[in-house]
């Protein structure tokens, strides 16, 4: 992703003499800090999109990066007059959205998470002999978690196993922006938990229904985006993705019944009917379809 300074030209941005005196200050030098509505805003430098709400008695942060990237969060907050950080949110458990949990130690006051990705972050380090360099969500939810904070209402959803088994949907009400994590990843081939529950037609069932729940009007976020597309977007990257899914499964299901062999699929460069999809990692969806079909 090309970095930019803060406030882009764009529809989505704001003039600077809209904004509070003290988010002139939040100017990034090699990353990037946009505001998108309201206070509701987006970090983003390596790793998993981070999302933010800041408000002047109240923080909360969506995913953390690394601990470098979090660090550099951290000094961006610092610029602006104090606030408590009450909620670290982690829309799932995977290290490019949670390795930076470690950097707000004694700074957020709660981390938060759906039940299976506290126990994917556990098993992970455990696997990973990387404990010490945790900071483990202390509060945890099995189906909605919902919480007023200042103006704004945060809805946290679980909608079932798709990236895996433990993706959080955050939406934050008022502003009408939906952090959706790693169950968005914009024109750019998905990585696809299989060892985690993932589970692609129920992905495309919660892509689905994400179309019908919200508004035309909300604004997504996106964990992950192809360079030249953004990580932020509407109901038309949704539905592009979940085209992308439903043609991964039926390409793979049609090799398999015409009789082609596990190599011979995963030689494949382009899924047909999603050429927009591109990059890096087409192998890992090849891969996790042939599993979720029972040809791994």
């Amino acid at each position: 992703m090309q970095r930019r300074t803060f406030l882009q030209t764009s529809s989505l941005a704001l003039p600077l003499s809209s904004l509070p005196s003290w988010f002139e200050k939040l100017i990034p030098t090699n990353y990037e800090m946009k505001l998108i509505r309201r206070n509701v805003g987006i970090f983003s430098e390596k790793g998993g999109t981070i999302g933010w709400l800041m408000q002047p008695d109240n923080i909360v942060i969506v995913d953390s990066q690394f601990r470098e990237q979090a660090g550099h969060l951290i000094d961006e907050i610092k610029k602006k007059p104090e606030a408590p950080m009450r909620y670290l949110i982690n829309t799932h458990h995977h290290g490019d959205h949670t390795s930076g949990n470690i950097a707000f130690q004694g700074i957020a006051q709660h981390v938060l998470a759906h039940e299976n990705s506290k126990k994917n972050q556990m098993n992970s380090a455990i696997k990973n002999g990387n404990e010490a360099d945790q900071l483990y969500p202390d509060m945890t939810y099995s189906d909605r978690w919902q919480q007023k904070i200042g103006d704004e209402v945060i809805d946290i959803q679980y909608w079932g196993p798709g990236h895996t088994n433990g993706d959080s949907i955050i939406h934050f009400q008022n502003a009408n922006v939906v952090h959706l994590g790693d169950l968005i990843f914009n024109r750019k081939f998905p990585y696809i938990d299989k060892g985690a529950g993932a589970m692609i037609d129920n992905w495309i069932q919660i892509l689905q229904q994400v179309q019908t729940y919200f508004d035309n009007d909300t604004i997504f976020i996106f964990g992950h985006a192809l360079d030249g597309y953004q990580v932020t977007g509407n109901k038309d990257d949704i539905s592009a993705f979940a085209d992308y899914l439903t043609a991964l499964l039926e390409f793979v299901s049609n090799q398999i019944k015409s009789g082609k062999s596990k190599d011979e699929i995963m030689a494949a460069t382009e899924i047909p009917g999603a050429s927009q999809w591109q990059g890096d990692g087409i192998q890992r969806s090849l891969a996790a379809a042939l599993e979720e079909l029972g040809k791994s």
